[in-house]
């Protein structure tokens, strides 16, 4: 089974959305073999960026239904590397996490008009973060 990695910027540090390559809304209707493969890659991913970012703890979040805060209708887990002090109170993250979902809501939107990153950007992003899961 396929997993998708995302990365985005969330205060600094490297905000990674984990999510199956089948579409589906809701954590409920993934299949016990897919809930599995999404874990073991969030624990993977989560492992190597905590270690690549100097970090000392993990936020793995799942926003499951618009009234929990999901904007992005596509299971996917937050993986979050943390330091001390990178939130003035350690809750915030969560307001972080809902500013990003609709960013990235409003992105998944083809009518909307967005500066996509140059192509080299993208290259040295993928060089990065290829070498680090290798």
């Amino acid at each position: 089974m396929m997993i998708n990695v995302v990365y985005v910027c969330l205060n600094k540090l490297v905000h990674v959305l984990v999510c199956p390559c089948r579409e589906v809304k809701r954590f409920i209707d993934l299949t016990p073999e897919e809930t599995s493969n999404l874990w073991i890659t969030a624990q993977k991913v989560g492992a190597k960026l905590e270690q690549f970012h100097n970090a000392s703890s993990l936020t793995l979040a799942i926003q499951d239904g618009p009234q929990a805060g999901q904007t992005v209708p596509h299971v996917h887990i937050h993986v979050i590397p943390r330091k001390s002090g990178d939130f003035e109170k350690n809750d915030e993250i969560y307001d972080a996490m809902d500013v990003k979902e609709k960013e990235l809501k409003e992105k998944l939107d083809l009518d909307i008009e967005r500066k996509d990153r140059t192509l080299d950007e993208m290259a040295r992003e993928a060089d990065t973060y290829r070498a680090l899961f290798s």
